[in-house]
Formats: C-alpha cells, sequence, structure tokens
C-alpha cells in the first residue's frame, strides 16, 4: 500500500508502532501532489517547506505525545483562515490576504498535531457547484478529469479521492461538503449548524455556512468531529453543548433504527442510474437491520427559492467588506467611489457579482417583505416538516445529487441549472440539521454516486453509526480513481 492512500486511523496506527515517519508520509503526500495536480488542480496553494519543517518536528513527538492528528498531512479550504499561511477564498480580491490569526478549526487540528499540505481550490466565496467558478483555476474530478468535481469545496474533496493528503476541512452553505463529496466518490459530513465553530472562516451566508470533514471512510470523519467539535466563546453562534466520542458509537447495531424515504426527493428528472444505486442502498440498509418508511417533505419544492433569496441576501452584505481599503485588492480610481467600483468590478467573478446583485435587490426597500421575509417564513414551514418527520423517523435517507458527476462547461452558461445541482442537500442547511453523503455506488460509466443521511439536530451519532453500518457492508469506500 502508497503512503499517499491511508487513512488517518491506519496512518495513525503505523506512525505510533514506528513502522512509518511523518517525513516518509509527508513525503508520499508530495510526491503524489506532484505526480497528479496538473490534472486535478485541487489546490490554490501548496505548503511544501511548511509541511516539510511540521513533519520533522512531529516526528520528534511521536512516541511522547498522544495526539491523533500528530503528522498526518491535511488540505484545508481556501474560505478558512491559516495563520500567515495565504487565505483568498479563489478571489482574485483577496489574492494576497495573509490572516494575522488562526480559525478555530485549524487551531484545534494544530493542537492534535496535524500538518498542513495546502490550501484547496473552491469556488469563489463558496459561489457555485463545480469549482469552475474559482478566480484562479478549474478543478478536475479524479474519476474522470472532464469532469466537475461538484463545489464549492470540491478542492479539498478532489484532494481527498486522488490521495493528494489524508484528510481535509471544507464548508457546507447549501451542500459544498455533500456535494462535491458524492462527485469525488469520499466522506462529507455537513454538523448541525452551531456543532462547530466558524470563527476564521470568511462568511459566505452566515445563518447556513458550517464547516464540516472530508475524508476518505467514515471512521476518519467521526474522530475529526470529536477534534473540530464543541463550543467555541469566539462564535456567537456556536452551541454550548456538549461533544460525545462519535467513535465509540461506530460498529453498534442498527436493527430496528427507522429510515425515512422522502418521497419528494425521487422526482422526475433525477438520473435513473442514480435513482437505482440509492434504492439499492436503502435496501442494503434493511438486510442489515433498519426500517424503510416512505415520509414526506411537503415544502421541499420551495426550498431552492428560498435559499437563494436569503444565502444571495446574506451574501450581499458580508461582502460589502470588499472595497479594496483595508485587505486585498486595490484598484485606484479619480476618487474614492471608483477606487470602490474598479476594486470590485476587477476582484469578483461573474457568479459573486450576480448573487450580489441578487441579494441586494431582495433587501431593497419595497421587496425586502415580498422576498426575504417571505424566504425566512418558507424556511420556517422546512424545520418544520423535518422536526414532525423526525417524530416518526431515527434517520432520512435521499440521493445527494439528482446526477453523477457532470462535464465541465455543461452547466456554467445556465445557472439556474448549476443551482438544481443542491437541490437534495438545500433544505438540510436551511432546518441546521446534520447531514452526511457516503459512495453508494458507481454508474456504468464508473462514476460515484452519493447517499445522504440526515439526522436530528446534535444528533450526529445515529448517522455516522448508519453510514459506518452501510459503509462496512460494502466495498464502495475501497475503490480509487485510475490516476
Amino acid at each position: 500500500m502508497e503512503l499517499y492512500s491511508l487513512t488517518i486511523s491506519e496512518a495513525r496506527s503505523l506512525l505510533d508502532r514506528r513502522e512509518i515517519t511523518a517525513k516518509e508520509l509527508v513525503n508520499s503526500i508530495t510526491a503524489r501532489i506532484d505526480t497528479v495536480e496538473d490534472r486535478i488542480k485541487s489546490f490554490v496553494t501548496v505548503t511544501k517547506e511548511h509541511a516539510f519543517h511540521a513533519s520533522e518536528e512531529a516526528q520528534k513527538k511521536i512516541g511522547k505525545e498522544t495526539k491523533m492528528l500528530l503528522g498526518i498531512p491535511f488540505a484545508i479550504k481556501d474560505n478558512i483562515c491559516t495563520k500567515d499561511i495565504l487565505t483568498t477564498c479563489s478571489s482574485k480580491i483577496l489574492f494576497n490576504l495573509m490572516p494575522l490569526y488562526e480559525s478555530t478549526v485549524t487551531s484545534r487540528l494544530k493542537e492534535e498535531g496535524y500538518i498542513l499540505i495546502g490550501k484547496a481550490n473552491m469556488d469563489e466565496f463558496a459561489m457555485g457547484s463545480s469549482t469552475e467558478n474559482s478566480g484562479f483555476h478549474i478543478t478536475r474530478n479524479p474519476w474522470d478529469i472532464e469532469r466537475s468535481p461538484g463545489g464549492s469545496s470540491g478542492g479539498p474533496a478532489a484532494a481527498v479521492s486522488a490521495d493528494e493528503c489524508i484528510a481535509a476541512l471544507g464548508s457546507d452553505t447549501g451542500g459544498s461538503i455533500r456535494q462535491p463529496s458524492a462527485f469525488c466518490g469520499v466522506v462529507g459530513l455537513k454538523p448541525t449548524y452551531g456543532r462547530i465553530s466558524r470563527y476564521g472562516l470568511i462568511a459566505f451566508a452566515s445563518s447556513l455556512d458550517q464547516i464540516g470533514p472530508i475524508t476518505k471512510d467514515v471512521r476518519d470523519s467521526a474522530i475529526l468531529m470529536n477534534i473540530i467539535s464543541g463550543h467555541d466563546p469566539l462564535d456567537s453562534t456556536s452551541a454550548p453543548i456538549q461533544v460525545p466520542d462519535f467513535t465509540s458509537i461506530l460498529g453498534k447495531d442498527i436493527k430496528g433504527l427507522k429510515i425515512g424515504v422522502p418521497k419528494e426527493y425521487f422526482i422526475k428528472g433525477i438520473d435513473s442510474e442514480v435513482e437505482i444505486l440509492v434504492k439499492d442502498a436503502i435496501r442494503q440498509l434493511e438486510l442489515i437491520g433498519a426500517i424503510p418508511i416512505e415520509v414526506s417533505l411537503p415544502h421541499t419544492d420551495y426550498a431552492i427559492s428560498a435559499y437563494y433569496i436569503i444565502a444571495t441576501s446574506e451574501a450581499s452584505s458580508n461582502l460589502a467588506r470588499y472595497d479594496g481599503m483595508k485587505y486585498g485588492l486595490r484598484t485606484e480610481g479619480k476618487d474614492l467611489i471608483d477606487t470602490y467600483m474598479k476594486t470590485r468590478a476587477y476582484g469578483f467573478g461573474a457568479e459573486v457579482k450576480r448573487r450580489i446583485m441578487l441579494g441586494t435587490y431582495a433587501l431593497s426597500a419595497g421587496y425586502y417583505e415580498a422576498y426575504y421575509k417571505k424566504a425566512q417564513q418558507v424556511r420556517t414551514l422546512i424545520k418544520e416538516d423535518f422536526d414532525r418527520v423526525f417524530k416518526k423517523v431515527d434517520i432520512i435517507v435521499t440521493p445527494t445529487t439528482p446526477t453523477p458527476p457532470f462535464k465541465l462547461g455543461e452547466k456554467i452558461e445556465d445557472p439556474l441549472q448549476m443551482y438544481l445541482s443542491d437541490i437534495f442537500t438545500i433544505s438540510v442547511n436551511l432546518a441546521g440539521v446534520p447531514a452526511i453523503s457516503i459512495p453508494c455506488g458507481f454508474t456504468k460509466n464508473d462514476l460515484p454516486v452519493g447517499l445522504q443521511i440526515i439526522g436530528k439536530h446534535f444528533d450526529e451519532e445515529t448517522i455516522l453509526k448508519v453510514a459506518y453500518a452501510y459503509e462496512q457492508s460494502t466495498e464502495w469506500h475501497k475503490r480509487k480513481p485510475n490516476l
């Protein structure tokens, strides 16, 4: 086995037994990056020198300190602040931003000894579903480089899939961890809103954004949840709720557990291969003891509309700070207003401008009541749908995406079609509940398909238990792209 293909738990075991060194692991990863990065383009910044130095320091501590991530290389999405390391949000407007502070999640990873291997590419300011909206370059899917890796966390998902890191962190506003994880055949978890601190996450839509792990298997996801979860006084939306040991639930029996199958998620237009593979996965869950029950989430049809009003409105507010005055790009104009306009015209890409304009319109006088307020009311109805269904079932199971990975360029000229890529993931963010995407099969063209498992608020334990039970009863997570 090549060292770059290890999971966190496998690498930890080998490091602790002194069968490999941290430097050997980092060398394997950097060699892998040298081999495949020209084709995949997962990273905005590769921190080789930093990683080599960190691996030498880590090796001195192995055997003396019991830290879960000591010596293990990670990719971090480029909208999560890393002190003194370039953090651009894949946007020209932040092309030179070196944060003066560390995000809470990366601080917690550092406490456990992780090694940063690079900052991963993304759709600019996390706005997109294909990573074609990056201000720097397009990331490609390791299973087929002519296809999208998904977005906005396409860079981290592709890096994990292509073995350019052992694990990664991404962010999820409307499916941006789960959708690329499904497209790249890896595991992606969007936690309950408030479970993980957003301090140091550069905001897109503050009431929807959530950081989460992207990993090679479910156990690694549980390991990272143990480390990055928990209350943070630096984040006012962080929930003061005790963090369980998420790994302790893995391997527990799921016999008798009720799984809701919402009829609204098996709609006209869903790819036939996706539908077949997801229904096969539900049957597999039934074989290992779960009880499928058809349920209804009647306001699902309104989720896309509500989401794109709320998300763009919050983006309009959050991105107002990028004016060329404090940090990042400045394009000088003839006066202050002209400088603002030229900076933003050049610094922001087309999709970011589109969403700022939509959000500004929705919040403008005379339209706030008709659009933003109405969208928030629909959001409440969607949350109430989940609350009602969770009185009958323990989890909800759906496809992660309506299609397999689509070709690059296929939807970029049609924003509405691109937005529909997130149709099965958006409701989860509106309701604030946790969800995980795991591989559940491959199409005849050898493209991965994801199964989404949705849980109750702060019940990541159950979705991890079910995901692990399914994973261990199948072989899908063991397949690797041929690079």
